[in-house]
């Protein structure tokens, strides 16, 4: 199965608000975009929605940018994953229209299905803080600038 961009970028935006060093510190879109190498204009979209939902609080204006709502423990990423994806259709015979003649007898269909249960089944065991267990390798990474708990900023590192 593979998922839309949307919910990789839907991962990677709270992925990173959860990895940042100073939780209580907005972070704006264009940091975000930047340490990902991705499109500005695709977060908005991705951020905007990640608000309505709940998982982000957005504050707008000049000093304005974006933080967790919910602690990393609370953000189940099968939920997100739901949230995010328009469809589990992986095979066109489980939309309603389906034109393959064989659909009405077929058994992949459900072998399919219960693959996709499974599949979000995993996900559902897992929430944000899960996926952010390794923090501070995450944070050496999203945020070179930023000093390590050591003390040591990227620059003195590589000295």
């Amino acid at each position: 199965m593979k998922l839309t961009l949307y919910t990789d970028y839907s991962l990677r935006v709270l992925l990173y608000l959860a990895s940042a060093p100073d939780n209580n510190k907005l972070i704006q879109i264009k940091e975000i975009a930047q340490a990902y190498g991705i499109s500005k204009n695709h977060l908005m979209k991705v951020t905007f929605h990640l608000g309505k939902l709940g998982y982000v609080e957005t504050i707008r204006g000049r000093n304005g940018g974006l933080m967790l709502a919910q602690e990393p423990k609370e953000v189940n990423i099968g939920e997100l994953v739901r949230q995010t994806e328009e469809d589990f259709h992986i095979v066109e015979c489980f939309q309603d229209h389906a034109s393959c003649v064989i659909s009405p007898h077929c058994k992949l269909k459900g072998v399919l299905y219960q693959a996709t249960q499974a599949f979000i089944s995993v996900l559902d065991q897992y929430s944000l803080e899960d996926l952010i267990i390794n923090k501070e390798q995450l944070t050496t990474l999203l945020f070179p600038d930023v000093e390590s708990t050591d003390g040591q900023n990227k620059e003195s590192k590589q000295e």
